[in-house]
C-alpha cells in the first residue's frame, strides 16, 4: 500500500529483517544507555568548566583553597613543602616553603579568579588563576618558584636566564623529587 508515494518495506531499510517494534524500542534505548554512559564518562573525565572568584589560601606552592575547594595550578610544578634545594655554598634551602610564601604573597593582594578547565586524578580542578591583570600560573613561574609543566616554558626560559628563584640554586625537579620520597 502506498501512502503519499512511500512504500512499506517488506524487510526494513536496506534489506534488513525487521523483528518487531518491542525489539526496536529495547535496541534504541540501549543505544541511548549507552550514550549517557559515554557522556558522563566524558564529563567526569573533562571536568566542569567553571569560574571561582574570591580570597584564596595557599596550601603549598602549586595549589590553594577557593571557595572550600582545592585548586591546582595548571602548566606548573612548585617544589614539595618538604623539599630541600642546595644553594652555591653548599648549603641547604627550604625552597618548598619558599614557594609557598610566594604564592602566599600573590593571593594576599586580593580576590582571585580561577578558570577550572579539568581535574586532576587527586580530585582537584586544575586552575589558571588571575587576579586582576597578573597571571598567577605564569608569575610563579616567571619568579622562579616553580617549574613549566605543561604551559609557559617561555617564563621558565626567562627565569632561568635571570637566575631567579629555584634557577639560583641546584635542585630536583618536583616530579622527580616526590617519587624518590614517598609520603
Amino acid at each position: 500500500m502506498t501512502r503519499f508515494g512511500f512504500t512499506r518495506w517488506k524487510n526494513g531499510p536496506f534489506g534488513w529483517r525487521r523483528v518487531g517494534r518491542p525489539v526496536d524500542i529495547v535496541v534504541a534505548l540501549g543505544i541511548l544507555g549507552l550514550l549517557a554512559i559515554a557522556g558522563a564518562v566524558l564529563q567526569h573525565r573533562l571536568g566542569p568548566a567553571r569560574t571561582l572568584v574570591g580570597v584564596a589560601r595557599a596550601i603549598d606552592g602549586d595549589s590553594l583553597r577557593l571557595l572550600g575547594e582545592e585548586l591546582r595550578l595548571e602548566g606548573l610544578d612548585a617544589p614539595e613543602a618538604r623539599q630541600t634545594c642546595s644553594d652555591a655554598g653548599g648549603r641547604e634551602v627550604a625552597c618548598g616553603r619558599a614557594a609557598r610564601r610566594s604564592l602566599e604573597a600573590l593571593l594576599a593582594r586580593g580576590l582571585v579568579t580561577c578558570e577550572i578547565g579539568r581535574i586532576d586524578r587527586y580530585g582537584r580542578g586544575l586552575a589558571r588563576c588571575r587576579q586582576g591583570e597578573t597571571d598567577i600560573n605564569a608569575t610563579l613561574v616567571r619568579e622562579g618558584q616553580a617549574v613549566a609543566y605543561g604551559g609557559y616554558r617561555a617564563e621558565e626560559g626567562e627565569a632561568k636566564a635571570a637566575g631567579r628563584g629555584i634557577w639560583a640554586l641546584r635542585f630536583e625537579r618536583p616530579e622527580t623529587w616526590r617519587r624518590s620520597h614517598a609520603r
